[in-house]
C-alpha cells in the first residue's frame, strides 16, 4: 500500500503565497511550484514588466491569481509596503518564500563596503522584517510557512555572502522551534549551484564548474516543496549536495577555511594598483 505524500497548502482554500525575487531563477520556479499547488501568487521584484508577464503566463496555465507587488526591497518605504501586505489581516498571505539576493563578483577586502552592506541588508535584513511582518497572521491562523532561500555556501567559510546565509539557515532553524506549536512550518532551501542569472548579475565566471554541479531550478523547487510537506528544517538537492552538507560538520574548520580560501581570487590589479 503506498502513502499518500503530505499537502503543502490547505485544501480548504486558496493559499495565498509572497515570493520575493519572483522575476526570474529561483523565484519564478517557486511560483510555478505554488501556482501548479492550486496557490495564489504575490510575485515582488523590481521588474514590473518581467512580473506583469510572469503573472498573466501563470494565471493564463494554472488560472490562480496573481498580484504583482513592484518593489526595491532595499528601500526602507518599499520594503516597509511588502511587510504591510503581509501584515494585512484581511488579505491573509499563507506563505512567505525569501527568495530575493545578490552576490558579489570578489571577496570582501576587495568590494566596496557600501556594496557589501546593500548585500547584507538584503540577505538577513529584509528577511528578518518580512519575517516578523506575516508572524502574527500565521501564529493566530495555527498554519502557515516561511521558507527561506539560504544556500550551500552558508556550510562553509565563503565570505560575507556565505556568513550572511549561515545566519539565515541558522535563523530558518531557530525560528522553526519557536513556531511549531502553532503548527507554523519554516524551511531552510540550501541549494548548490544552479542555473539562474545570479552567477552573470554577481559577474562571476563559473565555465570551469563540472556539469555534473549545476541544479535546475525547478528541481531545487520541486524537492523544497516536498520537503516542506515533511516538515524537515532542511532541503538539500541532489546526493552531492546532501554529502557535501553532511562531510562538512566534521571537517576541521582550518582546514575548510584554507581550501575555501583559493577558490576565492582577488580582482585583477589596475596599472595604479602595481608596486
Amino acid at each position: 500500500m503506498s502513502t499518500a505524500a503530505p499537502t503543502v497548502v490547505p485544501t480548504s482554500a486558496p493559499t495565498t503565497v509572497l515570493i520575493t525575487g519572483a522575476s526570474s531563477g529561483l523565484g519564478a520556479a517557486f511560483a510555478r511550484g505554488f501556482a501548479a499547488k492550486g496557490c495564489d501568487l504575490i510575485l515582488v521584484a523590481r521588474d514590473t514588466g518581467r512580473l506583469r508577464a510572469a503573472a498573466a503566463a501563470l494565471t493564463a496555465e494554472f488560472g490562480v491569481g496573481c498580484e504583482v507587488l513592484t518593489a526595491d526591497l532595499l528601500d526602507p518605504a518599499q520594503c516597509s509596503t511588502v511587510a504591510d501586505r503581509l501584515a494585512d489581516p484581511a488579505r491573509p498571505v499563507g506563505i512567505l518564500v525569501n527568495n530575493a539576493g545578490f552576490g558579489l563578483p570578489a571577496p570582501f577586502p576587495y568590494n566596496p563596503v557600501e556594496d557589501e552592506e546593500r548585500m547584507l541588508d538584503l540577505l538577513v535584513k529584509v528577511p528578518l522584517k518580512l519575517t516578523h511582518a506575516i508572524i502574527p497572521g500565521l501564529r493566530e491562523r495555527r498554519r502557515g510557512a516561511v521558507l527561506n532561500v539560504s544556500s550551500v555556501a552558508g556550510l562553509l567559510p565563503t565570505g560575507t555572502y556565505g556568513a550572511a546565509k549561515a545566519w539565515l539557515t541558522a535563523f530558518s532553524e531557530s525560528l522553526r522551534v519557536d513556531l511549531a506549536p502553532y503548527g507554523v512550518r519554516v524551511l531552510a532551501v540550501v541549494p548548490g549551484f544552479t542555473r539562474t542569472e545570479f552567477q552573470e548579475r554577481a559577474g562571476v565566471d563559473m565555465s570551469s564548474l563540472p556539469e555534473s554541479y549545476w541544479l535546475e531550478a525547478d528541481a531545487v523547487v520541486a524537492r523544497a516543496l516536498k520537503d516542506l510537506g515533511l516538515r524537515r528544517p532542511l532541503s538539500i538537492t541532489g546526493w552531492r549536495y546532501q554529502a557535501y552538507a553532511a562531510a562538512v560538520r566534521h571537517l576541521p574548520r582550518t582546514l575548510v577555511a584554507t581550501r575555501m580560501a583559493r577558490t576565492r581570487r582577488p580582482p585583477a590589479p589596475r596599472p595604479s594598483d602595481r608596486f
